[in-house]
Formats: C-alpha cells, structure tokens, sequence
C-alpha cells in the first residue's frame, strides 16, 4: 500500500507542484516599480492583476498600470496589458486626458532590466521646463 501511494504521489502531485512553483515565479517579472534615472521617469504596474489605482486620479478604477515623471504629476495610463510569454508584455496607453494613445511592448531583457518599446500610434511626452520633450521609441527600465 505503502508503495502505491508513493506512486501516486510522484507521479501526480509533484508535477502539480513544481508547475504552481513555476507559475509563482512567473507572477514577479510584469510587477513592480521600474524606473529610468536619464529621463528620470518610471513605471509602476502590475500585469497579473492589472489592479493599480492612479495616485490622485483614482477616479479611473483599477488598471495595469502607468507611466508618471518624478518632475511632473502627469502619467501615461496603462489602460490594457497582455502577457505573450515570459519576456514580452503587449500594451495599450493613452494620456490622463484621453486626447492620445498608443501601442507598446515591454520586453524583459533579463530579471532587473526591462525595454518600453513605443509602437503605433502617439508618441508618450513628458513636460520639462514649460515644453513638451518626446520619449525615445526605446526606453530602459530598471527594476529596484
């Protein structure tokens, strides 16, 4: 008897396990705070849950996330967010006032280093000095 349940267990329970353990460590890598020191802007989502509340503009619920300006209270809603496989994340954004909106990726580069490629559509902007400066199409992030 004593065979057949260690039987059992190995052949059913420890692939179950390892396969939650996997999906644990999945759960981390489109989480957290990302930031970039050149632009001095960063990231904060969570693609999992997709449940980020806005600081100051929590009137527009739960989302993936957004892209705010230490220097500014402006941000860049992460509206959508689909994860294709371990290292790219696909993503819609538009501006708090809803007036521009693109098409964008993050790509996981390795387990602290992450690229916002900005796609189709708008270009995200951000305000230095009472002007507007573009973001490269290609931004580096950095996970703390």
């Amino acid at each position: 008897m004593r065979k057949l349940l260690f039987l059992f267990f190995t052949i059913y329970c420890l692939p179950m396990m390892a396969q939650a353990q996997k999906n644990d460590a999945d759960s981390t890598s489109f989480k957290g705070y990302l930031y970039n020191k050149e632009y001095n802007v960063y990231l904060q989502i969570d693609f999992y849950h997709q449940n980020v509340i806005v600081p100051r503009q929590e009137v527009y619920g739960e989302m993936a996330g957004y892209f705010g300006d230490c220097q500014d209270g402006r941000k860049w809603l992460f509206t959508s967010a689909t994860i294709k496989n371990d290292h790219i994340a696909e993503i819609e954004i538009i501006n708090d006032y809803g007036s521009e909106d693109l098409k964008a990726t993050l790509t996981k580069v390795n387990d602290s280093t992450f690229v916002l490629h900005q796609g189709e559509g708008s270009t995200i902007k951000i305000a230095r000095n009472r002007k507007w400066v573009k973001m490269p199409k290609d931004l580096t992030f950095s996970k703390r």
